[in-house]
């Protein structure tokens, strides 16, 4: 029988939602108020889960001190704080969305977790808005 076991998890970033192949007159047009060139910023919350068997031995899916250890080095100090367009590496060509912040974080996270283990990451940007993304994916 598998369980899933989460975490969730906050931080702080500015971004500006920006196309420079496109115009400004069209950036302004699709990204609207997320296109100001002097950013914005969100309260990001953030859930890990893992789905898998539980040991015998210590009754977990996966420690979830060890996950919380690898979601504070992978990610919030990796993005909390910062300005994703200026001081993040995947975002100097990257549009920072939603989607596309979604799965930086996932592909760092999962490098890191067994793949025995079934990951999914869920990033919430505003209370209404949020992406989800997971191994079936």
């Amino acid at each position: 029988m598998k369980v899933k076991v989460s975490r969730r998890a906050t931080f702080n970033a500015a971004h500006r939602l920006h196309n420079n192949s496109w115009t400004e007159t069209k950036n302004k047009e699709i990204f609207g108020k997320c296109n100001n060139p002097y950013f914005h910023g969100h309260n990001y919350t953030l859930f890990t889960s893992v789905i898998g068997e539980v040991c015998k031995e210590t009754g977990f899916v996966i420690d979830l001190g060890y996950l919380s250890s690898l979601i504070n080095e992978l990610i919030i100090d990796y993005l909390d704080h910062k300005n994703l367009n200026l001081e993040i590496i995947e975002f100097q060509d990257l549009n920072p969305t939603l989607e596309n912040m979604l799965i930086v974080i996932y592909n760092r996270l999962r490098n890191k977790i067994d793949k025995k283990y079934y990951l999914e990451v869920k990033l919430f940007e505003t209370e209404n808005n949020f992406a989800e993304i997971s191994d079936s994916a």
